[in-house]
């Protein structure tokens, strides 16, 4: 059995290294059983916060995953701490070269044009014996009913063990859990930007930047223009919830949204706006 989750503004992460959260992937494809874990940033904190209803797709997730400096860092105010950042877009290779190795089938989807097959070809090319179910790159709109079946029969028909989706976050994770069912597959999880990373299409921070927890910092670099205003709003985020941990000290955190909200801050997502800003993790 898994231990049990640490709770860190609000996100019951699972106390897990990169190794450890391959074998849990494993695990819930042995199972057979509809289901999704989550790779967890700053950002989806922030949103998860937020939202009641996102709240609870974390809360039926097989496990989710710190995938975020900050996360880490604010554990070790915790009895439990997490082990280490989990990174999603470090995951996929894990985990296409665990399926390479089992047999197992993996379907990618989402993404912008092109990107997904491109993903798809290249861990192809580093690890042989992977066994891609199938690809798709719905257009950035909503679906009509009647696409929205046809993608979903085309993911199922394809039996694959493993999906990886790249709708954004929280797109991506409401998406799956809608659809958990129809899809009938063992392990699903949002990825990102993995994708674009794969495929050479955005070059993720050189290894010692990641180390440092400044891969954000890099991230804006890349684009400040789109993403300087979003990591703006996650740094405000950050420092309330750091400012609540000060104030509760060391310890569990309250699992209820009233107990693990700073006092006289019960309001501030509503009010300022922080509750659903456009998609943009801090990593």
């Amino acid at each position: 059995m898994r231990p049990s989750p640490t709770r860190v503004w609000g996100l019951p992460l699972a106390p897990l290294s990169r190794p450890e959260a391959a074998d849990a992937v494993a695990a819930l494809i042995d199972a057979g059983r509809p289901a999704y874990f989550i790779t967890a940033n700053a950002h989806y904190a922030m949103v998860s916060h937020g939202d009641p209803a996102l709240r609870a797709i974390n809360e039926e997730a097989a496990f989710l995953l710190a995938d975020g400096a900050p996360l880490v860092w604010a554990s070790r105010w915790r009895r439990a701490p997490l082990p280490e950042r989990v990174a999603g877009s470090d995951l996929i290779y894990d985990l296409c070269s665990q399926a390479a190795d089992r047999g197992d089938r993996v379907f990618f989807l989402g993404g912008p044009p092109g990107v997904a097959q491109a993903a798809a070809d290249r861990l192809q090319e580093r690890y042989p014996g992977l066994i891609v179910a199938g690809v798709a790159c719905p257009p950035f709109r909503a679906l009509s009913e009647a696409e929205e079946a046809a993608l979903i029969a085309q993911i199922r028909d394809a039996r694959p063990a493993l999906l990886f989706v790249a709708f954004g976050q929280p797109k991506g994770e409401r998406w799956i859990r809608e659809h958990l069912d129809e899809l009938g597959v063992p392990a699903c999880v949002q990825v990102g930007a993995s994708f674009e990373f794969v495929a050479g299409c955005v070059r993720r921070a050189p290894r010692w930047v990641q180390r440092i927890g400044m891969e954000w910092a890099w991230r804006i670099g890349t684009d400040p223009a789109r993403l300087g205003p979003r990591y703006a709003r996650n740094a405000a985020f950050l420092l309330r919830m750091a400012l609540g941990d000060l104030r509760r000290g060391p310890g569990p955190e309250p699992e209820t949204e009233a107990e693990a909200t700073p006092p006289r801050m019960a309001n501030a997502g509503s009010s300022t706006g922080l509750a659903a800003p456009p998609a943009g993790p801090l990593s």
